[in-house]
């Protein structure tokens, strides 16, 4: 067996969200199978007999559980899901160091381990384990789903595909080899001295508010959230964001290449006012071109919708959508 590390857990309720009374709340841990402990809060209906249906919840990138993905967690079990919400490795409350590093490889793992996790709870019934992705988590869901066969059904929400954007820029604008290698060599030059001086610098959360008129709107909506409405001293975006080289393995390893082969279930909800759409829309292509198993396959447009709109805008969120989904592939 794995050996748990100890982590340093908040018991007070500490969330950006308000507590329901329809659910029962308590932190757990996990480990993942590079032997990182995982933080989560699991949500249980109050009342619930009998083995469950359960959702692994996590996002968005960059984001912790006490935001949108546990008030994801939450909504669901108050439908009857056993749920987690979990702190990626080296994020949150989970452990992992040195601190603030993303990883296609590991952030996939973590969804994984939630399900092997899941798997081993008496209340939960195996057969019916499913996964919510936000934001770039959503890449890192379906990424899971291509992989983890107990995997029933999927939903991605206004989903980022981190590789992507790391390696070619937002709206694909640095999709060139020459950007790639001025990107990539900075941050080798970058990594030389952090190695040499023993300290690793922080690339810079959301713009503080008030954001510069002059800002796009996306940074406008980021900040308004993460420096805002849903600030949390745990969160990255919240504050200085990840290490300034934490996501670098994503500019060459591709997440979604086998997305076309995924067999379960999967629902990709997005606004069609969002920044972000391109990648929703792209991805339900990729995913849905050849594949044998398309018509358990969904894209959702919720329109007017922005990006954060589907992080915690409950007259937004199609929360009825994606429990008739569950319930429709899981049951």
């Amino acid at each position: 067996m794995l050996k748990t590390e100890t982590l340093e857990l908040t018991e007070q309720w500490d969330k950006t969200f308000p507590q329901s009374d329809k659910v029962g709340h308590k932190k757990v841990t996990f480990v993942n199978r590079y032997g990182i402990t995982l933080a989560a809060d699991m949500y249980t209906p109050k009342n619930a007999e009998g083995r469950l249906p359960a959702l692994a919840v996590s996002g968005p990138f960059g984001a912790v559980k006490e935001q949108c993905s546990g008030l994801y967690a939450q909504t669901m079990a108050e439908r009857g899901y056993l749920t987690i919400a979990f702190d990626p490795s080296y994020t949150g409350e989970s452990g992992g160091a040195p601190r603030y590093m993303a990883s296609p490889d590991i952030n996939t793992e973590d969804f994984m381990a939630a399900i092997d996790f899941l798997s081993a709870q008496d209340n939960v019934d195996a057969d019916r384990i499913g996964v919510i992705g936000i934001c770039g988590w959503g890449g890192m869901a379906l990424n899971a789903a291509a992989l983890d066969t107990r995997v029933k059904a999927t939903v991605a929400v206004t989903m980022y595909d981190m590789t992507r954007v790391t390696a070619n820029g937002y709206f694909d604008s640095e999709d060139s080899e020459e950007a790639r290698f001025e990107k990539k060599k900075a941050l080798c030059a970058l990594r030389t001295a952090e190695y040499k001086s023993g300290e690793y610098s922080r690339a810079g959360g959301c713009v503080p508010l008030p954001v510069p008129e002059d800002a796009p709107f996306f940074v406008k909506d980021y900040s308004e959230y993460y420096k805002g409405r849903a600030y949390h001293a745990r969160s990255l975006n919240s504050n200085e964001g990840w290490a300034s080289i934490g996501c670098m393995s994503f500019f060459n390893q591709p997440i979604l290449k086998y997305s076309n082969e995924i067999r379960s279930a999967v629902m990709i909800v997005h606004g069609d006012k969002a920044h972000s759409f391109y990648f929703g829309k792209d991805a339900f292509e990729a995913m849905t071109s050849g594949n044998k198993f398309a018509d358990n396959k969904q894209l959702l447009v919720i329109p007017g919708a922005v990006h954060t709109d589907l992080y915690d805008n409950l007259d937004v969120i199609p929360f009825d959508k994606i429990e008739e989904f569950f319930k429709k592939y899981m049951h």
